[in-house]
Order: C-alpha cells, then structure tokens, then sequence
C-alpha cells in the first residue's frame, strides 16, 4: 500500500503522523511509505532519518496527497488538503470532524473519502486507546498553562498555585472525571492547588477520589457547577460524551458570577466545548476575555510538545495503522470492531459521524 505523511499545515501544530521507526516497520513489510519534505522537522525528526527507515521523501503536498492509498495525519485536514485527496482514498488521524464546517463534510462525502478518527477508536471494554495519551498530556498540560496564565504579567489575578505559608493556593475545578480530569487534577494537585473535581458518574468520582487522596469531589449538576465556578481561581472543562455532542454545562450567566480575570480552560473544544462562552483558539492567540474572565480554548494543547506527543501518538496509533495497511480499509473495519467504531465516513455516507448543528466550529 502506498502511504503518505504530509506536513501539517495548521499553525502551531508541529507534530507528524508517523515517526521513522513506524516507517522502517511498514516498509519492512513492503509498503512504500512517502514522507513530505520537513514533515517531522518540528518533532524532531529529519528528512535522513525518514531515508535510513526506507520512506522517499515528497517536495510537493500534491504527490503526497495525491499518490496516499492511505494518508496518516495528526490534525484534521484543512479544505486544500481534501481537494488534494484521490477520490476512493482513505485518511486516519485525529479529525474531530464532529466541530468540522460542513463543506469539509461534503467533499469528504462526494470524494468518497474514507475518514478514520482515531480519537474515536474504542475498544470493547469501552476504552479510548489513541485518544489516552493524549488526553494524558493535554491534562498535564493544563496545570503548567494555568499558572502563567493566573501570573499578572498574564493578565491573571496574579495568584501562585500553591500559594505560600499564610496564603492560600488557587482554587481550581476540573469538570469531567475521566483521562484528562484526573491527570490535570494530579498536575494541580502536585503544584499545590485546592482541587475540586465533579463528574455526573459517582463510580469516575470515587475512582479519581482513591487515586487522587486530597482532592474535594462533587457531583455534577447546575447548581453544583454554579456554586464551585464562583470561587474558582481556574475551571477546567475536560468531559468527553461517546457518540453525542458535548453539553454545555457552563453556561454564560455562570461565567459571569466568576471572579474578574479567573481563568477558563475549555479542554473540550475540539468536540464543540463545555463552556458557552468558548470558541476555538490557537497556540499563537490562546486567549480572550468573555465576561471579565480569561478564556483558554487551544483545540490542539499537545502539538506544542510534538516529540512527546508524536511518540505518544504512534505508539498507539499504530497497531492500527499496520492493521489497515495489511489488510485494506474494508477487511480492516470488518475484523476490527475498534476500527469500525472509529469510521465517519465511508463510501459518500457519513457513518459515526455527528456533527455539530451550529458554532464553535474549526477550520
């Protein structure tokens, strides 16, 4: 099969679809992979150790694109990358097509281009293999963004997250119990903040309670989520809904009653977000003020530690890639109930794809 790893074009994102060590094991079982010109310069990874691991390199996104049986990708493609694309082809990466506009949609459908999202590959017992490690790293992101946003220089409150013999630490509170919650409440927690996490799921709570001793845990529900947004100093929203769009669970008038310059991180915002105030952001203008307060919404947190992130992301990833160019797309989705999970479109129909029925979505 004919693979293709193109650069990503999106600003700020610096990670790549596969590392040469996943190109060396597919072209050991013949495949031809083609590698764009400095598609792995930003992870870390050059043109020469693509070569020495059997990929040819590409200086045009067009014999990239256009020679793919089956494209790797991090990020979701952008509408010039789509119309790149050979009709019948197949594309695998993080898509979050769900928040996507919906001429995107179209030509992925008129193209019959078939769209695997990785992030919304489960397993039977109901785990999300790809998307964990990144959640991981988007969670454990979240801390080290927090405290320079709550700096003054930031435009915060100018408060130490885990204040000082006399003064107290910042108040954060973590929406959302599952993979990201409870690695950004770890990563508070470790820089000595008063942490609150609440989640509508008593089992995700007393998992995240007995793993984290020292947190504060509540159930989620309006007046819950209303009462604890008041003292916050930072709200993360990280839920993640299999299969739905995610609510809104913070809604303006909440926002409103939180402190002047407090800090919102919306960790959902690649599925729509959690926050009615949110909209997508990007590394290079992270944020805006919405009611006096500090929003954060980078849909992609991880591409700005891209070595980490790539390895994370090909490490999971890939025993999928294998299996898809192995066996082609179709036998792939039939054998694999993962795979088939992940699908979103497939031959001009939109398979597990829901999309969003209007705002926030991304380019």
């Amino acid at each position: 099969m004919n693979i293709g790893i193109p650069k990503e074009r999106r600003s700020y994102e610096f990670r790549v679809g596969l590392s040469p060590t996943g190109v060396q094991i597919l072209s050991s079982q013949k495949h031809v992979c083609y590698v764009e010109h400095d598609a792995g310069l930003g992870a870390g990874f050059t043109d020469q150790e693509y070569e020495r691991a059997g990929a040819r390199i590409v200086y045009s996104p067009h014999e990239v694109f256009g020679g793919a049986d089956l494209l790797i990708k991090v990020a979701r493609p952008m509408i010039e990358e789509i119309n790149w694309l050979r009709s019948n082809t197949c594309i695998a990466g993080l898509l979050h097509l769900s928040s996507a506009r919906e001429d995107k949609i179209d030509k992925l459908l008129s193209n019959q281009i078939t769209t695997v999202a990785f992030e919304h590959l489960q397993l039977d017992d109901g785990s999300y293999p790809v998307r964990r490690p990144l959640a991981q790293i988007g969670g454990l992101m979240a801390a080290q963004v927090a405290a320079r946003l709550l700096q003054s220089d930031a435009g915060g409150n100018g408060i130490l997250m885990g204040g000082v013999v006399g003064v107290p630490p910042a108040e954060v509170v973590i929406i959302g119990a599952g993979v990201v919650g409870t690695c950004a409440a770890q990563a508070f927690l470790g820089m000595g903040a008063h942490v609150t996490v609440l989640d509508v799921d008593l089992d995700a709570l007393q998992r995240i309670h007995d793993r984290i001793p020292g947190i504060v845990t509540m159930i989620s529900n309006p007046v819950n989520i209303a009462k604890a947004s008041e003292n916050a100093d930072v709200l993360l929203g990280a839920i993640f809904v299999t299969g739905e769009r995610i609510p809104i669970v913070v809604t303006r008038d909440i926002v409103k009653r939180m402190k002047p310059r407090s800090i919102i991180l919306d960790l959902s915002i690649d599925e729509g977000g959690c926050v009615e105030t949110s909209h997508p952001t990007t590394h290079d203008h992270p944020t805006f003020i919405e009611e006096g307060v500090i929003h954060y919404c980078v849909p992609n947190i991880p591409g700005v530690v891209a070595r980490t992130s790539t390895n994370a992301y090909v490490n999971a990833a890939f025993p999928y890639i294998m299996e898809i160019a192995n066996n082609g797309i179709d036998l792939a989705i039939s054998q694999n109930s993962g795979i088939e999970r992940a699908i979103q479109t497939h031959r001009g129909k939109m398979v597990h794809l829901i999309c969003l029925s209007k705002g926030k979505r991304m380019e």
